[in-house]
């Protein structure tokens, strides 16, 4: 056994010597050699990146509430009326703030009294029961696909240049490739010359196949030749397409996703299974903008909020799935492929609020 893993660590390190990933991957492999595949990011190293990306957030929610409740001994109006002004100024959102005082408050008048030493458990079980839940033919934990379904499970990646589209795509290939699933991609971004090239450079780091055309082809072309060569194939289990980083207007943007939704179901009649939306989560409120116009331009099944790691406004993940009802897919904690994790929202509220 120890033989084997030392040859596949050899092997590992050789082929993906130049990505951060990768190196990390292997030397993860030599020290858990016993441990499954699925098995290298365990979950307390998922906890500690999740704990550390929202930590600017937690700072700037938690260290607020805590001031607010310093000296007092239950949950009155006054405290929920700062409680209301912290949420809103962390990118909560005003709907969805509203909402969590109105379930804070149901709870205050059924009790008859609320002590603040109880305020954290009622500010994770409430905000938890308003984020939206997955869709049930949406892949599960941990980068596994559906049990049942078609293949290839096709996820249509849609989102505005710098939202960090294309490094996630590259990333969810990795992560599922490392699942032990076959990937192929296709480069839809045909307006960016920048998108194709990334786009190319996490194909060959993570070792899947990527399907192109020209600068300015229709994108829908592209599309179809991946969705095609996926099938010609015969043993590709999940395609990710990449779509043009830009917001047109409504008309226009609903126009090109639609055709490439109309010619992929040509090859897959249930393409696309997802349809992740990819947001700033630094960007705030501007996130809200981007996510209300995508979803009025096409049938958006799930959100991935990047760049947690660098912003205190961590809160606009609760504010856009619940105002939407969009559940989010995944969350980005950092740079490396694994800093791009599985959206569970309990831990993530837990996280937030710092319960355990």
């Amino acid at each position: 056994m120890m033989s084997q893993a030392n040859h596949f660590k050899t092997k590992i390190e050789c082929l993906w010597s130049e990505g951060e990933f990768f190196s990390n991957f292997a030397n993860n492999y030599h020290g858990t050699h016993k441990m499954g595949f699925f098995d290298l990011f365990s979950k307390n190293n998922k906890k500690e990146t999740l704990d550390k990306g929202l930590e600017r957030t937690k700072q700037g929610v938690f260290s607020k509430i805590a001031r607010a409740i310093a000296g007092k001994k239950n949950i009155d109006d006054d405290f929920l009326d700062e409680l209301e002004e912290i949420f809103v100024t962390s990118d909560v959102g005003v709907d969805t703030t509203l909402r969590i005082i109105e379930r804070l408050q149901a709870c205050v008048k059924r009790d008859g009294y609320v002590g603040t030493s109880e305020l954290n458990r009622l500010l994770c079980e409430e905000i938890e029961a308003l984020l939206a839940d997955k869709p049930d033919n949406a892949s599960s934990d941990d980068f596994r696909l559906p049990a049942s379904g078609s293949r290839p499970y096709v996820i249509m990646v849609v989102g505005v240049n710098g939202a960090g589209k294309t490094t996630t795509i590259g990333k969810l290939a990795a992560q599922y490739k490392a699942a032990g699933y076959n990937v192929m991609l296709g480069a839809a971004d045909t307006f960016r010359a920048a998108a194709v090239e990334q786009l190319e450079e996490w194909a060959k780091r993570a070792e899947v196949p990527i399907v192109k055309q020209k600068i300015g082809a229709d994108p829908a072309s592209v599309a179809y030749d991946t969705l095609q060569s996926a099938k010609a194939r015969g043993d590709i289990d999940v395609v990710i397409i990449d779509t043009a980083g830009r917001l047109h207007n409504k008309k226009a943007l609903m126009d090109e996703l639609t055709k490439i939704r109309n010619v992929m179901r040509k090859i897959v009649d249930t393409a696309p299974d997802e349809v992740l939306l990819v947001l700033d989560g630094s960007t705030g409120q501007n996130a809200y903008e981007q996510a209300r116009r995508f979803a009025e331009a096409t049938d958006v099944t799930g959100l991935v909020v990047t760049k947690l790691d660098g912003t205190a406004k961590g809160g606009v993940v609760i504010g856009i799935s619940e105002s939407m009802q969009i559940p989010v897919r995944y969350i980005g904690l950092g740079e490396g492929i694994a800093d791009l994790q599985v959206f569970h929202k309990k831990e993530f509220v837990q996280s937030l609020f710092g319960s355990k």
